[in-house]
């Protein structure tokens, strides 16, 4: 990127704690460039999903480069923008836009990031069975990683089975009959899996708990959080109780940045240190 400074956003719903303003900044800092990265909060400004129209014309007039948008609309820009990628396309959800020549280009970097932290989280780990739990917007990305990374058969359990059904003949669709079904008997499925990902809002500060009964947790089943407030849910410090593996939701968060950035600035990042400021700033 020829430029000195580079301005992105991140439009939502409640981001005022979101650390991916300050990994973008921080890198770019690095990086050296000038990166300013604001938050667009729909709930601060009093604002809903219909005000994306004018939010993302608003970017494109004052030189925005790109905009992270997420939760309430990943789905709500898809209509807005010009071209998407394979994956958001696959995904139909967008959480990364670049606006460039004109041009609004919808990119996913939900899915990309669980697949890298995972392969650098939790190498070696079976895979034959997993089950994952929530059927949303997350865990459609998510699923795709777990697919794409091998995993022989994906059990997805959501409270809306209709949802889980979707999600489960949408993945196999793509990756092959079979290979995501939805669940009917989580005790079962858990039972015969070795591994679980957690895909939902529980274990967050606004939906403390566990989303499974905690009986159902093992010494040899693995799992995976993408909840990252708190860093440790209850269901990892169940499971870590066990002395099972763990990934928490933290490397996710980074590694979906890390490929944000290099697709907003064009430069590319260096991981390792995304991943040691996302640590400083979890630790303050």
């Amino acid at each position: 990127m020829s430029r000195s400074s580079v301005l992105l956003g991140l439009i939502g719903s409640g981001i005022q704690l979101s650390r991916t303003p300050a990994l973008h900044e921080q890198e770019g800092d690095s990086q050296g460039i000038r990166l300013l990265y604001q938050k667009i909060d729909l709930i601060s400004l009093g604002l809903g999903v219909n005000a994306l129209p004018d939010l993302l014309l608003a970017a494109e007039r004052m030189g925005f480069a790109g905009l992270n948008v997420t939760h309430p609309c990943k789905q709500a820009v898809i209509p807005l923008l010009d071209e998407m990628s394979r994956d958001a396309k696959a995904l139909g959800a967008v959480n990364t836009v670049i606006l460039r020549d004109g041009k609004r280009r919808g990119e996913n970097t939900d899915w990309w990031g669980f697949a890298e932290a995972f392969r650098r989280t939790m190498e070696g780990v079976p895979t034959r069975r997993v089950v994952q739990l929530g059927a949303g917007g997350a865990g459609s990305a998510v699923g795709h990683a777990l697919l794409t990374l091998g995993v022989a058969q994906l059990v997805i359990q959501d409270m809306d089975a209709a949802r889980a059904a979707a999600l489960a003949d949408n993945l196999s669709s793509r990756f092959g009959a079979g290979r995501a079904i939805a669940c009917h008997n989580l005790a079962s499925a858990v039972a015969e899996a070795d591994g679980l990902v957690h895909c939902t809002p529980t274990g967050t500060a606004e939906h403390p708990g566990l989303p499974l009964p905690e009986v159902l947790l093992r010494r040899d089943l693995w799992v995976a959080e993408i909840v990252y407030f708190p860093l440790e849910t209850e269901l990892l410090r169940a499971a870590r109780t066990l002395g099972a593996r763990t990934m928490h939701g933290g490397v996710m968060a980074v590694f979906q940045a890390v490929e944000a950035f290099r697709l907003l600035t064009g430069l590319v990042p260096d991981a390792t240190r995304m991943f040691d400021h996302f640590q400083r700033m979890t630790a303050d």
